[in-house]
């Protein structure tokens, strides 16, 4: 026996087969399901395409774009400040798709029903080959509420927003046909607490909505610093104002905007967040004056919006990712997808996945119909609440999806590292958590008609006596009073919950509505993988195991 007989030491099997290039949107049933059910079905080709490219193209663009993470250049090489945040052609080819496919525009250039849910689905896929794109994609989207309040900045920057047309040059907006938006609001004192900023702002002539004013002081935490404008908040003599301020000055030369450096975060990788510093940048005052709160939360809400549909899409990523290996994998001889406890464990992040998309598209469906009051104060409350509880529940999802991988799910050559790191960034940004529960308590008290709302959505059970006593313990929670504050995550918890439950159940699958209110409203596990017994796991398991043509 010669030598070379030893060079193959080992037999390769009961490998996983790849999942490059699987289509994300037709591989997964549910999106499809609740994409139809909010209105979104007439969007089903154009979210088919683009499910093509966040599993082929775009998937393989995020690897890439988080390998060769974003490098500051400060100066030139001539000693010339230029403040340039250069990112790697793969970060580029994924703005590149998302703003031709109209992730930043979709539902203010073409109003129509189901315009939202349909931004929403197409949102949910891209996340899922690269979730740090989403930070300036988002802003850019959520700018445009915002910037309408001031009709004559609207009128020169909205066009360029909603052009389908990625154009990274650093020039400024006259030489430009498509532009993206940033946001700039915290500082080191304050974080949350923007009442604490000490950036000022001082007027170039009259002052007002609409003037120029020049802004000095810095930001602790600016997303996307080459973004071509951003929305920023600093002090006047009547208080805490809203500005745009671009990078570029009407004449086409550098503002007084000056990164001091990227922040080096725990993920997030491809996007690059920043510290800045502003010495006399000329900005334009948008809204009423000293009401720069109020002008901005038009931005914020549809940010958290959009941070709800990103967790969803970490999640049934994670999942995709879970149930397709272990449909495949085997231990002791069996594939793992066939053996009790695990189906359990994959049924339980089936039924987590599904929920948080539910209640996403749902929110979809209440800003599709804004007009109508109860869908508007709906939409109000239930923003914090799902930006609360989804954002919440995602990294826990995805640690435990990469748990049914093994260690497979631990190395870098798989997604589920950095879905991990990913996951916990939506709960922190526009608001951590408490931030979220006490505008749950805000809108409740200050908004006539939001309990009304709510209580009106969620109906009488819908049949389920489960359900029903749900509800009835959440209006008696809601009228005690007592120690309200303390009990502010219980409470928007138990919400988040009895809306899911409901959603799941007007869906008319039965299958999954009783094995989540089973579950999530009657069980008694603290993990996932504690689904009560009589739950058709197999079913559950099989509607979300992605199956390849």
């Amino acid at each position: 026996m010669s030598l070379q007989s030893f060079a193959e030491t080992h037999e390769v099997f009961n490998q996983v087969p790849t999942l490059d290039g699987a289509n994300l949107y037709c591989v997964d049933l549910p999106l499809q399901e609740w994409t139809r059910r909010f209105g979104g079905g007439w969007a089903e080709d154009r979210l088919s395409a683009y499910g093509a490219l966040a599993g082929g193209p775009l998937m393989q663009a995020g690897f890439l774009a988080n390998e060769h993470k974003p490098q500051f250049k400060s100066h030139d090489r001539y000693g010339n400040r230029i403040d340039l945040v250069e990112f790697h052609p793969a970060y580029h080819e994924l703005m590149r798709t998302a703003v031709e496919h109209g992730l930043p525009s979709l539902p203010w250039v073409d109003p129509r029903a189901g315009a939202h849910v349909a931004r929403a689905g197409l949102t949910y896929l891209h996340s899922q080959a690269e979730a740090a794109s989403g930070c300036p994609l988002t802003m850019t989207f959520a700018a445009v509420p915002a910037l309408r309040l001031q009709p004559e900045i609207a009128d020169v920057w909205v066009p360029k927003i909603l052009a389908t047309e990625y154009d990274p040059r650093n020039l400024g907006i006259e030489q430009k046909a498509g532009v993206t938006i940033g946001m700039a609001m915290t500082e080191k004192q304050g974080g949350t607490d923007v009442r604490a900023n000490t950036t000022r702002a001082y007027p170039v002539g009259i002052g007002g909505p609409g003037q120029a004013y020049e802004l000095v002081g810095h930001k602790w935490f600016c997303s996307a610093p080459m973004c071509d404008a951003f929305l920023t908040l600093a002090q006047t003599d009547k208080g805490l104002s809203c500005f745009l301020l671009p990078r570029h000055r009407p004449d086409g030369t550098r503002n007084e905007f000056y990164v001091q450096r990227l922040k080096n975060k725990l993920g997030n990788w491809a996007n690059a967040s920043s510290e800045v510093e502003y010495r006399g940048a000329l900005a334009w005052m948008i809204g009423e004056e000293g009401r720069g709160v109020p002008t901005i939360i038009e931005m914020v809400a549809m940010t958290r919006f959009d941070c709800m549909v990103g967790s969803s899409s970490l999640m049934r990523q994670a999942l995709t990712q879970a149930a397709h290996h272990c449909a495949h994998r085997k231990v002791g001889g069996k594939v793992l997808a066939d053996q009790p406890l695990m189906q359990n464990v994959l049924a339980d992040l089936a039924l987590e996945s599904e929920a948080a998309l539910a209640l996403s598209m749902r929110m979809g469906r209440a800003l599709d119909h804004l007009h109508d009051e109860r869908e508007d104060k709906f939409a109000r409350l239930v923003t914090a609440i799902g930006k609360y509880w989804i954002c919440k529940r995602a990294p826990e999802m995805v640690y435990e999806a990469s748990e049914c991988m093994g260690g497979a799910g631990y190395v870098e050559e798989t997604i589920l590292p950095r879905l991990y790191r990913e996951a916990p960034v939506n709960s922190i940004w526009e608001g951590s958590g408490n931030v979220q529960c006490l505008d749950v308590l805000r809108a409740l008290s200050k908004e006539a008609g939001v309990l009304d709302a709510l209580f009106a959505e969620l109906g009488d059970g819908h049949g389920d006596a489960r359900l029903q006593a749900h509800i009835q313990r959440l209006k008696a929670d809601f009228a005690d009073t007592a120690d309200i504050q303390y009990r502010a995550r219980q409470l928007t918890e138990d919400v988040a919950v009895g809306l899911q439950a409901k959603l799941l159940l007007e869906a008319g699958n039965s299958v999954v509505s009783d094995a989540f209110i089973a579950s999530r409203l009657e069980g008694r596990g603290r993990v996932y993988g504690t689904l009560p017994r009589g739950v058709d796991v197999e079913a559950l398991v099989a509607r979300s195991t992605p199956h390849l043509a």
